[in-house]
């Protein structure tokens, strides 16, 4: 019997051998928390279908096979991000300030401390957030998160695991401000449960509630890859953060139809999980050139910095006449000519 060379091949196999690895951990590792998403599919898709957003959106629709595999293999997944977003937080230094700030946290009722935690956590989220979008090392790992081209709930669960990662700093300064431990991981909890109401291809405009707490209208916005909706509604529970520095973008009579990125990335869990390495420094290359590779991580850090620096004072943006889209006040700044794609700001 002749077999198709197609399917002796690693590029067939080997990718399916990951995915039947990670599913697997993920049943050892939270075999429970998995029977969440049959759950939730059960829970949520009515409503989809009652109220929907797009009317002729399938439950069956391309790249459902991806967010569900996504969805499989998230206890593992999340293993790996937790591991990278410790060592993330402790060197990101975070928890100093965090130390400076314990004594007045220690001196506040516990009311004001949990309004506090709250606010200090959103804010915090919101430049992270911010910064995945628009530094380029960082966008690397967030775009898989953004490269679904259909919205619903389960697409909320495509998440890069390093792109996790990123929210450690804040962590970090909150426990060690001497907040709550358990009040920090509740708001991870409902990060994570709201952001699969956000993206679910519901029509709920929720209009007075735009300026108040985020809705799926809001995070639809964020989604559009659509050229006045870039850079824009990074909140993840208060817009007050957008409207304030000047990144809330609602427009009144027009919805977005159009969601993905432009970004060349594959269609499936494992080439998306590997994506953004591709053209990094490899182990070879680091074990075989120690000192070499040690100069240039310093010099990429210094990069990444100057990236995180720029969108932090990048040009506010501003409303015209009620219902139009946001444009830029003023071009964004110029980058330095240098041989590195570090440099830029990229809008999607």
């Amino acid at each position: 019997m002749n077999l198709n060379p197609s399917l002796v091949s690693p590029r067939w196999w080997l990718p399916r051998l990951v995915v039947f690895v990670l599913v697997a951990a993920s049943l050892l590792v939270d075999a429970e928390g998995l029977l969440v998403v049959p759950l939730l599919f059960v829970f949520v898709v009515p409503f989809e279908k009652l109220f929907p957003r797009h009317r002729g959106q399938k439950v069956r629709r391309p790249e459902l096979g991806t967010d569900l595999t996504y969805a499989a293999a998230s206890p593992a997944l999340g293993v790996a991000s937790v591991a990278v977003a410790i060592v993330v937080g402790a060197v990101s230094l975070a928890w100093l300030p965090g130390l400076a700030l314990r004594p007045f946290v220690a001196s506040l009722p516990p009311l004001a401390a949990t309004l506090l935690a709250v606010l200090l956590f959103d804010f915090a989220v919101y430049w992270v957030h911010r910064w995945a979008h628009e530094v380029p090392a960082l966008w690397r790992f967030h775009a898989v998160h953004h490269s679904t081209k259909t919205m619903d709930w389960i697409s909320g669960l495509r998440n890069h695991p390093l792109d996790g990662a990123i929210i450690a700093p804040p962590f970090f300064f909150l426990l060690a401000a001497g907040f709550d431990p358990t009040l920090t991981g509740a708001l991870a909890v409902i990060q994570l449960i709201s952001g699969l109401f956000v993206h679910a291809n519901v029509r709920w405009r929720l209009r007075p509630l735009h300026r108040v707490i985020i809705t799926p209208e809001f995070h639809h916005w964020h989604h559009a890859n659509e050229v006045d909706a870039h850079s824009s509604n990074y909140s993840v529970f208060l817009p007050l953060w957008d409207i304030l520095f000047g990144t809330y973008h609602m427009p009144r009579n027009i919805r977005p139809m159009r969601y993905g990125v432009d970004d060349p990335l594959p269609n499936d869990m494992i080439g998306q999980l590997v994506a953004p390495f591709i053209g990094g420094p490899t182990v070879r290359m680091i074990v075989s050139h120690p000192v070499r590779s040690a100069g240039r991580g310093v010099r990429w850090t210094r990069r990444l910095l100057r990236a995180i620096g720029r969108s932090t004072v990048r040009p506010r943006r501003r409303q015209l006449a009620a219902g139009e889209p946001w444009r830029w006040t003023a071009t964004p700044p110029q980058v330095p000519s240098e041989p590195s794609a570090e440099h830029e700001l990229v809008s999607c």
